[in-house]
């Protein structure tokens, strides 16, 4: 289905994928970034759009010589890597909560940290970069280094998952964890800071924002490219080990090649060339989809997933959704739902089932299905998931 233009008398338009209309607080706040002089032709609204900070969740923004850090947020590089193995459902059979337990004691998450450190992690090439990052995050070298490789908390997950041929598929989803969280913080305070000092007005001051050539613009995209680069390794590492277990269990500890590997951001900033020119970006919960990329857009730990190819839309900055989005606050959600709930919707996956995360329940999140409806002009569907387990931060 393809976008409509919203009628909000803005300075540069919103296209829209949406299905649904905007409730008043995401109303104001497309209309407050799209008022921003250096928005570049229009903001872009993917179908999975909610309510985020400063701008919203399943927004692309381009601008020219700006950036907006609170528009990318504090998960830096958040996003999902995948992969397709060579094995299939008959295999897995009385192996699932096994694989479970072994994931869950090999890669830690929520607040934990790894107590064993990898070669590949301390070889990070990255680690060479840490001195020069923002000050605020000098004394989290040794965090940082024990958190590469742990799936953090939240809405972040390990799955395995089956596609309509009965092929095995891993996915996890994850970010920069507390590093790169630090680092935006900085920067996003220092952005407001500058706002302040220049009595800049702004309809809102998470769209404090960095100028192009400037030192504090040159610090953040640094600290950024560094961020989004952790963020990618640590997805890797997990997906190293997690491998690993499912290939202990299914072929004997026998590395097996994949058959296929998608690995990508959906809170970021980039520079990109779009209608001709050189623009920044920012991607906050929305998937490059351009016509050689790959991406996944998860669904709810109960519903489907999917592998999809872009179609390089222009109109969206060639950009999709990143995955269902909520409709029901975490707090709403332990308010609406009871455990009996939770156990029905995530019927036939392998999973925790207690209070701990009912807020992650299928119900408190839009279908999936309704926001691959409307993308279909952004990508082409190339595997459908089902999860058979899954490992919740």
């Amino acid at each position: 289905m393809p976008y409509k233009t919203l009628d909000m008398q803005t300075a540069s338009p919103i296209l829209s994928w949406a299905g649904h209309d905007l409730a008043p607080h995401e109303t104001q706040m497309a209309k407050n970034v799209a008022s921003l002089p250096f928005v570049y032709k229009h903001v872009a609204l993917m179908p999975d759009v909610h309510l985020g900070k400063g701008a919203l969740v399943g927004s692309v923004i381009a601008t020219k010589d700006a950036v907006i850090p609170a528009a990318v947020g504090v998960d830096v590089g958040c996003g999902v890597a995948a992969l397709k193995l060579p094995f299939h459902a008959d295999q897995l059979e009385g192996k699932l909560k096994k694989i479970r337990l072994d994931v869950e004691a090999a890669i830690p998450v929520g607040f934990d940290e790894n107590k064993e450190i990898e070669k590949n992690v301390t070889n990070w090439l990255g680690w060479q970069q840490f001195k020069n990052l923002h000050k605020g995050v000098q004394n989290l070298d040794k965090k940082a280094i024990k958190q590469l490789g742990s799936l953090g908390g939240g809405n972040h997950f390990i799955e395995l998952c089956l596609d309509t041929d009965d092929q095995v598929w891993l996915m996890l989803h994850s970010g920069s964890r507390g590093i790169g969280n630090q680092l935006a913080q900085c920067h996003i305070s220092t952005a407001k800071n500058l706002a302040k000092l220049a009595e800049i007005k702004l309809n809102d001051p998470d769209l404090s924002y960095f100028v192009a050539g400037t030192s504090e613009f040159e610090a953040y995209w640094r600290d950024l490219q560094w961020a989004q680069n952790y963020a990618r390794m640590n997805r890797e590492i997990m997906m190293a080990r997690f491998k690993q277990i499912v290939e202990k269990h299914l072929a004997g500890g026998k590395p097996t090649q994949p058959i296929l590997s998608v690995n990508c951001h959906h809170n970021y900033a980039e520079k990109e060339q779009h209608f001709g020119e050189d623009v920044y970006v920012t991607r906050k919960g929305a998937v490059r989809a351009r016509e050689t990329d790959y991406g996944i857009i998860p669904g709810s730990m109960g519903a489907k997933s999917y592998i999809i190819k872009g179609k390089g839309n222009t109109d969206s900055f060639c950009s999709c959704a990143h995955g269902a989005g909520r409709l029901m606050s975490r707090t709403q959600a332990k308010k609406h739902f009871s455990l009996d709930d939770l156990i029905q919707q995530t019927e036939g996956v392998e999973c925790r089932k207690d209070y701990k995360i009912i807020d992650e329940i299928p119900g408190a999140y839009k279908p999936i299905e309704q926001v691959m409806n409307q993308q279909a002009d952004l990508v082409e569907i190339v595997a459908t998931l089902k999860q058979v387990m899954c490992v919740k931060g």
